[in-house]
């Protein structure tokens, strides 16, 4: 790895930020989160590679977990967490791990990342098997916590996959199937959570909405398996119902909707009865 070169930590190509009014600022920050989907476009056929494993993997019963740390970390948290609520699956089927654990979401936990031991042992906590799929975010591709815990896994024979925004790193290089988003040096020299860190969440979202749907977790357009945690969610999810049973009554739908739980099942129930 003698010639690789972090790009990520490359000198920003704008000059003398402070001296920038508000408006340049914001405009060419603009500017270069608009690079930020064009780069992720080029990296497509690597997801889908990824979201293929990973569909037959959690079809057969497996699990998908992420690990990172920092800025990784945390948005991996953000969606994993947010797969309950929007697919109704359980918590548990991903998970997301950061160094430092639960502390680390909202506080910088010193040297965290840098225990390449950990993160093996952190996924171990979770009886990890090869049923399970692990992917890797780390924006510089170097970090010891998530690379040793891939190395684990490949000992271990459970299928993993990485997000980095460095071509030719030593965490794609140990993952089985790597996803590189180049978006070039940061606006602000080294501070990937902004284009990186913007490039990373874009990945995760297709990663896991791409995965629900092939679990089945939405039929046509929507989310029909929602959990109904707020009165928002209720509504929509009681106007899906109607529109599936062409039901002109609100509160009726709404009573299904209540007493099963889900769109899918207020459905199917009523379907059956009719």
């Amino acid at each position: 790895m003698s010639d690789f070169i972090k790009i990520t930590e490359q000198p920003s190509t704008y000059r003398h930020l402070e001296k920038m009014t508000i408006a340049e600022l914001l405009t060419k920050m603009n500017n270069e989160d608009k690079t930020v989907p064009l780069a992720v476009e080029k990296a497509i056929p690597q997801i889908e590679k990824l979201v293929a494993v990973l569909a037959d993997k959690m079809l057969a019963g497996g699990r998908l977990f992420y690990i990172g740390a920092g800025t990784s970390g945390r948005l991996a948290v953000v969606d994993a967490s947010e797969c309950p609520p929007t697919f109704g699956v359980p918590y548990g089927l991903v998970i997301a791990l950061i160094a430092g654990g639960d502390e680390a979401i909202t506080k910088a936990v010193e040297n965290a990342e840098d225990d390449s031991q950990k993160g093996w042992d952190d996924l171990q906590q979770y009886n990890i098997t090869d049923k399970d799929v692990v992917i890797g975010i780390a924006a510089s591709g170097t970090t010891p916590y998530v690379i040793g815990a891939l190395e684990e896994c490949k000992r271990h024979g459970i299928i993993t996959g990485s997000i980095t925004n460095n071509p030719g790193s030593p965490l794609a290089t140990v993952a089985d199937f790597p996803i590189e988003v180049e978006v070039g040096p940061e606006f602000v020299t080294g501070s990937t959570r902004m284009k990186s860190g913007t490039s990373q969440k874009l990945v995760l979202n297709m990663i896991s909405t791409s995965v629900m749907i092939q679990l089945g977790r939405v039929e046509d357009n929507k989310m029909v398996n929602m959990q109904l945690t707020n009165e928002k969610l209720i509504d929509r999810g009681t106007k899906m119902i109607m529109e599936k049973l062409d039901l002109a009554d609100y509160e009726k739908a709404k009573g299904l909707l209540l007493q099963f739980g889900s769109v899918k099942k207020a459905v199917e129930n009523a379907g059956a009865k009719g």
